[in-house]
């Protein structure tokens, strides 16, 4: 008792994974069967009709009824499926965060090219200067 008290910060979260895998797998494991069972009574009526044991009128509606049971199934485990793609993409949307970077404008005075050219060289007169192409 008191290993489980003092273990629980550890193993809590631990058994709570486990409970919840435990959880899925008996949920898939349910549907999985529903849908084994489903083709097994469609191989079954199709067995009964090839020798004889029912009418063809018989087979093809209990035929319909199963194959309608098997897609139902199918449009669901898509739906969940689907729905399930939709949440991890929502939270992957969520996660994903814009950052902004700022770059600081320096003090430091810009340098034209002309002026790079001609040593740094200030003109206080603009008149004067001469633009060659």
């Amino acid at each position: 008792m008191l290993g489980k008290i003092l273990l629980f910060p550890v193993m809590g979260p631990i058994s709570g994974l486990m409970w919840i895998g435990e959880q899925i797998q008996e949920r898939t494991n349910t549907e999985f069967d529903a849908q084994e069972n489903l083709n097994k009574q469609l191989l079954s009526l199709q067995l009964s009709f090839d020798i004889g044991e029912i009418s063809e009128e018989e087979f093809e509606e209990r035929e319909e009824e199963l194959l309608l049971r098997i897609q139902a199934l199918e449009e669901q485990a898509q739906l969940e499926a689907q729905s399930l793609e939709d949440e991890e993409y929502e939270e992957d949307e969520e996660e994903e965060v814009e950052e902004t970077y700022f770059i600081p404008e320096s003090e430091e005075p810009k340098v034209l090219v002309a002026d790079a050219f001609r040593g740094n060289q200030q003109y206080e007169d603009n008149e004067n200067l001469v633009l060659s192409p």
